[in-house]
């Protein structure tokens, strides 16, 4: 019974990361998808607006930022969101089948 503890508690874990990466993963793009919105409509001028902006802004950004510099410019449109979120899906697979391996 006691040889069987350190296994169960690795697929705790195991299983813990997995549901994080999951939730991470779900969040994230619910965030670029709030700041694609906000940056396309204009709303009046509110502190608390003001605040949740800026915060969508210093969370998202950074991480578009880095397709940006490799995509080139279609114009008015940007691709970025769209493929930082497929790459933030695939990548969230990616590590769940990593760590899905030891099951």
């Amino acid at each position: 019974m006691a040889d069987g503890l350190p296994v169960a508690l690795l697929y705790d874990a195991i299983d813990s990361v997995q549901s994080f990466v999951n939730v991470f993963v779900y969040i994230y793009t619910l965030l670029i998808l709030a700041y694609i919105i906000t940056s396309w409509v204009r709303l009046p001028y509110s502190p608390w607006l003001n605040r949740i902006q800026r915060f969508l802004y210093d969370v998202c950004e950074p991480y578009l930022r880095l397709f940006r510099r490799i995509l080139p410019t279609f114009g008015p449109l940007d691709l970025s969101p769209l493929v930082a979120v497929v790459v933030l899906v695939i990548l969230g697979r990616v590590i769940n089948t990593l760590l899905g391996r030891p099951h």
